[in-house]
């Protein structure tokens, strides 16, 4: 039994020994694999952290146009004539075109009354005018039988009492006529005027009415603004939303197309407040889309806001930067996803 026991210690002892060599190197292999997940050795150089942003495409120069808005009654247009999404307009090309049969309507309604109220004017105008000269006419009559009854009055020396009495009578009579129609002649001459006054200013009102009708006629024709590139937008067709097609029904101030200018196009960025101070006056940046990933265009910095924003109830500050694009490529359109990279400083 003391021999089974002491063989069986040194059995034992002899794979301790053997665990405890095979241990020892492992220890030392792995050591480096610990250096290096600790951090770059001082051998290797410090690179530059890389900073990149995220924003939307924008042209410089862009334009919305929307249904026109005509005076007068509010309602719904109807759309007879649309450009193609994705045409190249001119200054002045027309863009869209609505039908202006109600309008028209409206003008010669308009026309029609306004002509009748300046027919109206000419006729009260040549009437005022004839009474007037009537009334001049009869006070000039009353003026000389006034006249003669101051002559018949001087014979008053010659003539018997009855007589002289009753040419007194007929100066006093013919005096007061005088002085009535003198009076009465302000007067109706201001009814005259006053009466004229307001037919003119019915048919100045009329005139107005028909100005405007000839606008919205005008307004039914949409002109560009500037030039570039059409972009339709999306707009409430019944129960979709969708671009409008000839014969939609259209509400005023709707969105109808956006134009920009595709030669020119911005980034506009939000930039996180430790970025910021990296948005140096002639930092370069390189711009990637999401939708072509095979599409890399140089930028600069050209501007951001000089104060920092943020959510409400967030702790997180933004400032909004924007980047230009040094070159621009066809398929660029606003709204595009675009991350921005800035390159290092040299």
């Amino acid at each position: 039994m003391r021999r089974f026991a002491f063989l069986m210690l040194a059995a034992v002892s002899a794979i301790a020994i053997i665990s405890c060599e095979r241990a020892t190197p492992s220890s030392t292999t792995s050591a480096p694999g610990t250096v290096s997940a600790a951090g770059p050795s001082h051998d290797q150089p410090h690179g530059q952290r890389e900073i990149r942003l995220t924003g939307t495409v924008e042209a410089i120069h862009s334009s919305k146009v929307i249904v026109p808005q005509t005076l007068g009654q509010g309602g719904q247009l109807t759309l007879t004539h649309l450009i193609p999404n994705g045409s190249k307009v001119q200054q002045g090309d027309l863009i869209a075109e609505f039908d202006p049969t109600q309008q028209i309507d409206n003008a010669l309604a308009a026309k029609g009354r306004y002509e009748d109220l300046n027919h109206q004017v000419e006729q009260k105008a040549a009437q005022n005018h004839a009474d007037h000269e009537r009334r001049i006419s009869d006070l000039t009559q009353a003026q000389g039988d006034l006249s003669k009854s101051q002559l018949e009055l001087q014979k008053a020396p010659i003539l018997a009492e009855i007589a002289r009495l009753e040419n007194e009578v007929k100066a006093d009579i013919a005096r007061e006529h005088v002085a009535s129609l003198t009076k009465s002649i302000v007067s109706h001459d201001q009814a005259d005027a006053a009466a004229l006054r307001i037919l003119e200013l019915q048919r100045d009102r009329q005139k107005v009415n028909l100005e405007r009708t000839q606008i919205n006629i005008d307004r039914m024709q949409v002109h560009a603004p500037i030039a570039g590139m059409v972009a339709q937008q999306n707009v409430w067709r019944g129960n979709s939303n969708g671009h409008a097609q000839e014969g939609d029904q259209l509400y005023r101030g709707q969105a109808l197309v956006s134009i920009f200018d595709p030669s020119q196009m911005l980034v506009r960025c939000s930039v996180g407040e430790p970025d910021g101070a990296a948005l140096t006056p002639g930092t370069r940046a390189t711009v990637y889309f999401d939708a072509y990933p095979d599409l890399a265009l140089p930028a600069h910095f050209e501007f951001a806001s000089p104060m920092a924003s943020s959510a409400l109830g967030s702790p997180v500050k933004t400032f909004s930067a924007v980047f230009r694009l040094d070159k621009t490529d066809p398929r660029l359109t606003p709204d595009l996803s675009a991350a921005v990279v800035l390159e290092p400083a040299k």
